[in-house]
């Protein structure tokens, strides 16, 4: 069956989550001045809130934690492994990093030159995020690209996250597409490339960080321009 319906992942597949909450945790750092009180590296700083936030999001996909827990802890668990222990101040840096990261909508290098190409190719486009809800739709507003989909889910709003097969259904349920005429293209080997492969739904690997993954017939790009190879 030919496929009709492109399902995105959001986050560092179009949106770069990565450079965008880089440039609003480096703000928040500076006006708090962070290394002046502390003694304390941005780019240290960075890299172990990377680690971290990057580790509570596979809990949250595993359904281990809830996103409360990750809000609690991922800043407040940063500064703590630098000897700073302030509900106050980790608190002050999850507010306003969900506020103001909406201040900085880079796109990963080609999102919008490709999906211009695919919608020109008569091709359906929706988003599967595993983000919060109340940030998904703002983030396609904010960076222009909204006008792309036909429709936008965030896990929030199934209460169930990718790799879970139902929010596969779910999203399906939203358009007239199947599972045999669709594909999705997500960063994520377990949320989106295994989740799809259980629901039976095509995928393509966007696999931005290098990570070369093998397996039998994958298809797999490092640049989002290569999906054109392919659709």
């Amino acid at each position: 069956m030919k496929i009709q319906h492109i399902f995105f992942d959001l986050d560092n597949t179009l949106w770069d989550h990565r450079k965008n909450a880089y440039l609003t945790i480096k703000n928040l750092f500076e006006k708090q001045e962070i290394a002046l009180k502390y003694n304390i590296d941005f780019e240290e700083f960075h890299s172990v809130y990377h680690d971290i936030n990057e580790e509570l999001w596979e809990k949250i996909r595993d359904g281990i934690i809830d996103k409360e827990y990750l809000r609690k802890h991922r800043f407040y668990d940063t500064f703590r492994r630098f000897g700073v222990d302030d509900p106050e101040l980790s608190m002050y840096f999850e507010e306003h990093f969900l506020d103001k990261i909406l201040n900085h909508n880079e796109l990963v290098e080609g999102a919008e030159y490709i999906l211009e190409y695919l919608k020109s190719k008569n091709y359906t486009l929706h988003i599967i995020s595993n983000g919060f809800q109340e940030v998904t739709e703002r983030k396609c507003i904010l960076s222009g690209i909204d006008r792309y989909f036909q429709t936008i889910t965030s896990a929030d709003s199934v209460g169930i996250r990718k790799p879970n097969p139902k929010i596969f259904e779910y999203s399906l349920g939203l358009s007239d597409a199947k599972k045999e005429n669709s594909i999705l293209i997500g960063d994520d080997w377990i949320a989106d490339v295994v989740g799809a492969q259980n629901f039976g739904m095509d995928v393509i690997f966007f696999d931005a960080l290098n990570e070369n993954r093998q397996q039998n017939g994958l298809k797999s790009v490092k640049h989002l321009l290569q999906i054109k190879d392919f659709l």
